[in-house]
């Protein structure tokens, strides 16, 4: 599932279907199969369908946020997810173009997001006399203090602009932080690797007082061996 439709589904609850057909061997309209089309396409858009190019391109080419709206997304952005070292963050990621991409690929977002900017800035210019983005840190978080939370016995979408506002940029920024190769590296994952069991370690062993069994050890495999390959006799005995 891309990244996309990953934010899709956690923002509209819904789950992602799998059609289950094979695509390799069709043929798009310019008698290219789906494969072709794909690999010509750029790294960043692999392994979408000429469907999908095509919609990804005609939403990169419409502007929903201004310059200062794109700023203000990316201050408020490190507000809810501070940066640290050596990864960085909500920037580095490329949250504001993720956001600016949501809210033009989900219409009904939209609203939300340009409302509760200009709510922000509003805001911050009525308490403090300066727009969110240039406010001092502690401002930021002053704001943001009063509308991170909602009452959860009251459907969201009856809450506050404000309130939809702000849940809705959480979850964009937490969510595309965490899917992006900066987010995933400062998670630590390394996917599947192959690994080695060795038992637990000795001193752990001995912090605890315990042992294993010498005969429960014998029948175990021994691990130094594990790159040898395997002999039998004549007979289908196993040597080694």
């Amino acid at each position: 599932m891309d990244r996309r439709k990953s934010l899709q589904t956690l923002i509209l609850g819904g789950a992602a279907a799998s059609t289950g057909f094979v695509f390799n061997a069709c043929k798009t309209e310019n008698g290219k199969t789906v494969d072709d089309t794909i690999a010509e396409s750029s790294e960043k858009y692999f392994g979408r369908t000429p469907e999908e190019l095509e919609r990804i391109e005609k939403l990169n080419a419409e502007q929903l946020f201004n310059e200062h709206e794109l700023e203000t997304i990316g201050v408020l952005s490190t507000v809810i997810l501070p940066p640290k070292e050596p990864h960085g963050g909500p920037i580095e990621a490329g949250v504001p173009e993720l956001v600016e991409f949501m809210g033009k690929d989900i219409p009904t977002m939209a609203p939300t997001l340009l409302g509760g900017l200009m709510w922000l800035d509003h805001k911050c210019n009525t308490e403090f006399g300066t727009e969110f983005k240039s406010a001092t840190l502690e401002q930021q978080k002053q704001i943001c203090d009063e509308i991170c939370w909602h009452d959860t016995e009251i459907a969201l979408e009856k809450q506050p602009l404000e309130i939809q506002f702000f849940y809705v940029m959480r979850g964009l920024t937490v969510t595309g932080y965490y899917t992006s190769k900066v987010g995933i590296a400062d998670l630590g994952y390394k996917g599947n690797m192959p690994n080695v069991w060795d038992g637990v370690p000795q001193d752990v062993l001995d912090q605890h007082g315990v042992a294993y069994d010498p005969a429960w050890i014998a029948k175990c495999i021994d691990q130094s061996t594990r790159g040898d390959i395997a002999t039998w006799d004549e007979k289908g005995n196993l040597l080694t």
